[in-house]
């Protein structure tokens, strides 16, 4: 990383990581050109509506991805940001589109999922107080999905799908306006809210980097934009990353 991009001590990270640094890990966006899956769009998988419609669909849709994700490991550029939150402690978050737990499995332990966790279900029913349980198992059919146990309502995947709210905004924005540097590896720059947080950065005098195999959308918000794959590059920016007063 630059000099203008160096950690002081009084320095507070904001790392926001996507679905790049994932991928070269071997994990799919499952975003192809046509954003199909065996026929069926992603939104018509990942919607409430979907789920209600045929849970079983949207369950076997998650298990492939489970079943995948279980056989991927964490990448250098997971590894290394797990070091840097080892140096820098609670002045460091990880807050990612991603909900895969490579993060988690490379050592971080400051992360927060804002678009859920892979490995974790639900109720079903909104208003039901059951809590988002860890959870690795497949279900392929609609009699393998079990009922919440409070209310009776299907368990579904602990996903954000499309029409609903990222997880645990309140805490992310106050992380990401106490920040000092802001650090973005591997998004698109087009899905939101995510895509604006460098803006918030901005505004409040942070200064930010992104880094991955190409240019985002929002590249133009960014002081550095640093190309290349995070597996390479951010180990490189780490090696002098933090710096004295």
């Amino acid at each position: 990383m630059s000099a203008a991009m160096e950690i002081l001590p009084q320095d507070r990270l904001f790392v926001l990581t996507g679905a790049g640094i994932s991928a070269e890990s071997g994990i799919p966006t499952f975003r192809g050109q046509d954003g199909l899956w065996e026929g069926h769009r992603i939104e018509d998988v990942a919607t409430p509506r979907a789920f209600a419609l045929d849970p079983q669909l949207v369950w076997r849709f998650y298990s492939m991805r489970r079943a995948h994700a279980l056989k991927c490991k964490p990448n250098p550029a997971h590894v290394a940001l797990a070091q840097l939150e080892e140096k820098l402690g609670e002045r460091m978050l990880v807050c990612t589109q991603n909900v895969d737990s490579l993060h988690e499995l490379a050592g971080s332990k400051c992360v927060i999922h804002m678009h859920g966790e892979l490995f974790k279900s639900r109720c079903s029913n909104a208003r039901c107080a059951t809590k988002p349980f860890d959870d690795v198992k497949t279900y392929q059919n609609r009699s393998d999905i079990p009922a919440c146990t409070r209310c009776g309502a299907l368990i579904r995947p602990h996903i954000c799908w499309f029409g609903e709210i990222p997880f645990r905004m309140d805490e992310i924005l106050d992380h990401l306006q106490r920040c000092t540097v802001f650090l973005t590896v591997g998004t698109s720059g087009v899905v939101q809210p995510a895509a604006s947080f460098v803006e918030v950065a901005r505004q409040i005098g942070a200064r930010t980097c992104y880094v991955g195999p190409e240019n985002p959308a929002n590249a133009g918000a960014f002081d550095e934009v640093v190309l290349g794959p995070a597996g390479e590059r951010i180990p490189e920016m780490l090696r002098s990353l933090i710096k004295p007063a």
